[in-house]
């Protein structure tokens, strides 16, 4: 999918990428300008707000995974004058899609405060859900109603560049 611009997922118009809970690979080529390059520079790649974690990759080169704030790596040895190719693989929680489960028809039998009653035959068959559910917990921790978390790379991601001056 293309998205036009960066928005939390759980903001989209689709519910298939509203309660998504797994992992994402965003893809761009960034144009780095010659002269922002060079001795006593160094680059960074500041990804803004992510939820939840970030694995950065510039021109294949692995350049780590960002888990807190601030999600920025240095990526002076990866980055080259002109067309760069960007990959950032974010993950997010499971929460939007056991949110998303709990829109959809029951699939268990349960007491009401949410705890299993019984292991459904399906489990114990190891098969799908017959109400097209994605998750299965033996407690049901969400309701349909509540809030969906953000999720995603939502900015903004800039370059920072740095430079070495030494002070006589």
């Amino acid at each position: 999918m293309t998205l036009e611009k960066l928005i939390s997922w759980s903001e989209h118009s689709a519910a298939g990428v509203r309660y998504f809970s797994g992992a994402a690979t965003y893809t761009k080529t960034i144009t780095v300008p010659a002269d922002l390059l060079g001795r006593g520079r160094h680059v960074y790649l500041d990804l803004g707000n992510v939820q939840v974690v970030a694995q950065v990759s510039l021109n294949g080169k692995d350049l780590g995974i960002l888990w807190k704030p601030p999600y920025r790596v240095e990526i002076s040895d990866a980055v080259k004058p002109g067309d760069n190719a960007l990959e950032v693989k974010v993950t997010n929680l499971w929460v939007n899609r056991m949110i998303g489960d709990e829109t959809l028809p029951e699939d268990s039998s349960r007491n009401p405060n949410g705890t299993l009653k019984e292991w459904p035959r399906w489990v114990q068959e190891g098969k799908p859900s017959p109400t097209g559910r994605y998750t299965f917990t033996s407690w049901r921790l969400w309701k349909a109603t509540d809030p969906l978390q953000p999720s995603g790379l939502l900015g903004p991601v800039v370059l920072r560049v740095t430079e070495q001056v030494r002070l006589d």
